[in-house]
């Protein structure tokens, strides 16, 4: 009997516990509308386009609006209000947004088609606006004394350092280098590289803001408003106000500031106000070719 129960314990382990089994996945964003899988349909599809468009192009006309004047097309060549729709500083930068608008929609069909095909547009990027402005204050150009010469000189030496610097972008591209770092890149590294890219906009955005803060600032208000708050007093089951939160804050302070414009509201005010705040002195479009 003895043997017997020695032999059936060194035979039989004791039971194992029960391994701890990770936890079940869960959406991290429920309620939320994937384009891929729901579709909108083609109506709210073209509003949602025009949005995005709207938010790229405030970017993309920053880099204009800082580069140009320090590429020999500023202000100074002539008087503020005489020539306001067909100065040389107007056409220049409006021929700088055409080009930045439409290399854009060409990489966004390229991105859209054959890249990653993610509903992003592909816009000017900040990341060259310090070795551009190195360009710009080379010495070189400090002796041309005619604005005009002295703006195309310096666009064909940026153009020169664009194309140069994209090749290495081309070679970690087409070799398939950047699949191998990718794949040490994870959520922890990518949310703050996104977050660090905004906060950058942040020095070029702000400072426009300022220049008519009663412009801005109802902007921001209301863009919040529309996008954060009446989404959760609404409770609706069509995400109207959040999806289209762009929209509606820019129609409704575009007309504030077109109201204040025929109001006479900057008739005498300075210069630079009557540029940054009224809706009449752009002259971008009335100067583009």
């Amino acid at each position: 009997g003895g043997g017997g129960g020695g032999g059936g314990g060194g035979a039989a382990p004791p039971p194992k516990q029960d391994e701890l089994q990770p936890h079940p996945v869960k959406e991290q964003l429920p309620g939320v509308a994937y384009c891929i899988t729901s579709p909108p349909p083609w109506p709210e599809a073209i509003l949602l386009g025009f949005q995005h468009y709207l938010v790229m192009l405030g970017t993309t006309v920053l880099i204009p609006t800082s580069l140009v004047p320090q590429m020999g097309g500023g202000n100074k060549l002539c008087m503020l209000f005489t020539c306001k729709y067909n100065s040389l500083h107007q056409e220049e930068k409006a021929k700088m947004i055409q080009t930045l608008l439409f290399v854009a929609g060409v990489n966004t069909l390229l991105q859209t088609l054959f890249g990653t095909r993610l509903p992003a547009v592909i816009g000017g990027s900040y990341t060259y606006m310090p070795t551009t402005i190195s360009i710009i204050l080379a010495g070189r150009y400090t002796d041309i004394v005619n604005p005009q010469e002295k703006f195309e000189k310096i666009m064909r030496g940026i153009q020169g350092a664009l194309i140069v610097a994209s090749t290495l972008q081309i070679v970690l591209g087409f070799s398939g280098l950047w699949r191998n770092v990718a794949r040490f890149l994870s959520p922890l590294s990518a949310v703050p590289l996104v977050a660090l890219s905004g906060f950058g906009l942040y020095e070029f955005g702000f400072p426009v803001l300022a220049k008519c803060i009663e412009i801005g600032l109802p902007e921001i208000i209301l863009l919040l408003v529309f996008s954060q708050y009446i989404p959760h007093i609404t409770r609706g089951e069509r995400q109207v106000f959040d999806r289209f939160a762009v929209i509606f804050s820019v129609v409704i302070v575009w007309i504030y500031a077109h109201l204040l414009t025929v109001g006479g509201a900057y008739k005498n005010s300075g210069p630079k106000t009557q540029i940054s705040c009224r809706t009449d002195r752009a002259g971008i479009i009335g100067a583009s070719p």
